[in-house]
């Protein structure tokens, strides 16, 4: 087939085919059916299936756009859409609708083959198969890999793998097509697909609810409404399974790591509207054949998914492991903090000697406190005497920033954890890590930083890639927030009471100078901040209206800080907010600072690859972690892998090849549209993403927000994020409500009961 053809919707009427022509140009509102063979795929999203391609060829050449995932060049497609005339690009086809099939001539096959829809077959490879085998081409690679395997230089295995891909082609269009009207993107698809192959569209006939399972990126109310299509009620078996399971991994996504089996069961049942003896009766029997997990503690039966229960129990049994066979002593540990003290002229707290010896006596040791109150210096002495005792130390922090302070703090290498475990992906795209107890990390001692920040997942990640008798040190604030992802390592090692613990809390004298710190600890300890102080590093200046707050703190990232303190809005300043959402959220107030710190200017380039629209110069933010961007540095070394929480500066923007090339301090990253989809707008960040990292200057809005997020330890963490300047604006009341509230972040978890367990 070549060309294009057209036909008008079937209740119009044409005189001729002219008079249609001119129609179609004037009209977009009638459908339209073109069908003709894919030419050239111009553009691919392969996030959302948003496509731009060319139809025909010989006479005249069609555009067509509109969502069309995984369509390939010689693809016979038939498309319902209108006619639309773009300011750029001129005439289009807007599709609505599209419809596929393999090409079935041997001139379509030859250019199916030859651009590369299958793996290993090439230009030459695709003229010799479609010389051989003509029009029954694409039929003889699926379904006789035998024969494919008699031309000369096709093995047998690729042409079992070439027959493999093409199934998996076929499979995965029809997908597509099946679970694409229920708004499932095409990367979602692929996901099902790799995890329930040829059979997906069987065994999401037999039960949909296979969809919304631990390793599926879909949703339970999207697998829903595929059942109701199947007139499945709301007591059906294999529903309230499912919306069990479905409330504990939402409630993981809130930082537990299991629930109370009676609460579970009251909020399943509430959540399903299914009768509480229907629930009951699916849960256990979820227990009983192993697809969920069941244990006892503090005198209540809790529900784990398997995974967080293993890897409680793990991390449990791991530190036990240590307890109980510790890395070697170093010996004469007093006479040498003695010798550093002398050499340099510094002398330690008695808790900071305290978690010296117990860090070098018994090889575990967790390490807390607040700002000022030492916790560098003590870590910087740990790290001394061990190298000098000969041993190999690794250092390592839960983000990029984390790790690049604690490597200026101590002089020493940092990396983050997955550097240090050498992170990768699964065929699911699920992060694996080299490091592991088969390829464990050759190091003597590791001193893991902010570990108020590690998951259990991560955690787990890490005992597991210990070696034996390796020393293992965790510093972190027990006041700060908990980890994004599920569980609380840190506050659950300290409360077991089995683990050695220092809690340096003593303000050295030079930090009793600085307001950050004493409002800080005034702060953990449910006082009022100093908020009276005008020529301090700590100011409050209030404001009553949110439209206010936002002028104030324009100003002060524009005019006020840089005239006064040299400070850059892009470098120094940082905007903080407790929430994304909503008025003062930093979603709301990005687009403010951004108007005013770097505006639309003619020439200066933009782009919008998802949410925000990116100017040159923007400061942007990394919101997850991605392995696989590259970057290069002045130097010429050239690497890949860019971190959750990282900032940079927008430097390049390349519309005709879609990609952005960002500055992360001495980096140069480069990013396609898809990958710039994981940037965000960094002039305010939440004060959850700020954690690990400092600012020379931080200013925080205090208004009336959501209720969940207006409490202590939120405040805590936002006013320690400063190193030389805090500035609170708004309503004073607002921070007295959040200094009174010490609502601690209930996380329900079972590793402190594994831990004390015999």
């Amino acid at each position: 087939m070549s060309g294009w053809c057209l036909s008008a919707k079937p209740t119009d009427t044409t005189k001729s085919k002219k008079k249609e022509n001119k129609t179609m140009l004037q009209d977009n509102k009638k459908i339209y059916e073109v069908t003709g063979e894919v030419t050239e795929v111009i553009y691919r999203n392969d996030e959302n299936g948003y496509t731009v391609i060319t139809i025909g060829g010989q006479e005249e050449e069609l555009t067509a756009v509109g969502i069309m995932p995984q369509i390939n060049v010689g693809e016979e497609i038939k498309l319902f859409g209108t006619f639309t005339n773009h300011h750029s690009y001129g005439r289009q086809f807007s599709v609505k609708t599209c419809e596929r099939s393999l090409p079935s001539t041997v001139a379509g096959i030859l250019r199916y083959l030859s651009t590369g829809a299958i793996k290993g077959v090439g230009p030459s490879t695709a003229a010799r198969l479609v010389k051989e085998f003509g029009d029954k081409t694409l039929e003889t690679i699926e379904n006789n890999p035998q024969s494919v395997a008699k031309l000369k230089g096709i093995s047998l295995e690729k042409a079992e793998d070439m027959a493999n891909q093409l199934k998996q082609l076929i499979g995965i269009k029809e997908l597509i097509l099946s679970l694409g009207k229920y708004g499932i993107s095409p990367n979602a698809v692929v996901s099902v697909w790799k995890q329930l192959g040829n059979s997906a569209l069987k065994l999401i006939e037999e039960n949909p609810y296979i969809l919304c399972g631990d390793d599926l990126p879909v949703t339970f109310e999207t697998a829903d409404s595929i059942a109701l299509q199947q007139n499945r009620g709301k007591t059906d078996y294999l529903r309230v399974r499912a919306g069990i399971v479905h409330v504990l991994l939402h409630n993981r996504l809130n930082g537990h790591t299991c629930l109370p089996k009676a609460k579970l069961a009251q909020t399943a049942a509430q959540f399903l509207e299914a009768p509480p003896e229907v629930v009951d009766a699916a849960l256990e029997n979820l227990v009983i054949d192993n697809t969920l997990a069941q244990d006892c503690a503090n005198g209540q039966e809790l529900i784990f998914m398997p995974k967080m229960y293993t890897g409680e129990q793990y991390i449990a049994a791991r530190i036990k492991m240590f307890l109980r066979f510790p890395a070697p002593k170093i010996t004469d540990s007093e006479l040498k903090i003695a010798q550093i003290e002398q050499a340099e002229n510094i002398t330690y707290a008695d808790h900071q000697k305290d978690a010296i010896r117990k860090a070098l006596d018994s090889g575990l040791l967790v390490l807390t406190g607040g700002p000022g109150t030492g916790k560098t210096t003590t870590l910087n002495a740990i790290i001394k005497i061990l190298k000098d005792s000969g041993q190999k130390v690794f250092l390592a922090a839960p983000t990029g920033r984390a790790a690049q302070r604690m490597q200026e703090l101590t002089g020493c290498e940092a990396k983050t954890v997955h550097r240090l475990l050498e992170a990768g992906f699964d065929k699911n795209e699920k992060t694996v890590f080299k490091k592991n107890e088969n390829n464990l990390l050759n190091c003597d001692a590791l001193i893991l930083d902010e570990l108020s920040m590690i998951d259990v997942f991560l955690f787990e990640s890490v005992t597991r890639a210990l070696p034996m008798g390796c020393r293992l040190i965790l510093v972190g604030d027990s006041n700060q927030l908990p980890s994004v992802g599920a569980g609380n390592v840190l506050a659950c090692l300290i409360n077991s009471g089995i683990v050695p613990t220092v809690e340096l809390k003593d303000i050295f004298r030079q930090s009793m100078q600085s307001l950050i710190v004493t409002n800080a600890h005034k702060i953990v300890q449910g006082v009022m901040p100093d908020l009276s102080q005008t020529d301090r590093d700590f100011f409050f200046m209030p404001r009553k209206t949110p439209a206010d707050i936002t002028k104030t703190i324009t100003e002060l990232c524009t005019q006020r800080l840089p005239k006064t303190y040299g400070f850059s809005p892009m470098t120094d300043i940082q905007v903080l907010t407790p929430g994304r959402k909503g008025i003062l959220g930093s979603a709301d107030l990005n687009k403010h600072l951004q108007a005013a710190i770097n505006p639309k200017q003619d020439g200066k380039a933009e782009a919008t690859p998802s949410f925000n629209t990116y100017r040159i110069g923007d400061k942007v933010m990394q919101t997850k972690n991605n392995y696989n961007i590259p970057w290069k540095r002045q130097s010429g070394e050239m690497g890949d892998g860019i971190f959750n929480g990282d900032i940079g500066i927008l430097k390049e923007i390349n519309k005709g090849a879609k990609t952005l090339v960002v500055a992360f301090d001495d980096k140069l990253a480069e990013y396609d549209y898809d990958a710039a989809q994981e940037l965000d707008l960094a002039y305010a960040t939440t004060i959850h993403k700020s954690q690990g990292n400092e600012f020379n200057a931080v200013i925080i809005p205090m208004f009336r927000g959501a209720p969940q997020l207006m409490y202590r330890n939120l405040l805590y963490t936002g006013v320690t994020r400063a190193k030389k300047l805090l500035i609170l604006v708004g309503m004073p009341a607002v921070a007295e409500a959040m200094v009174k509230n010490n609502r601690r972040t209930l996380r329900y978890s079972g590793l402190e009961e594994f831990l004390v367990r015999d």
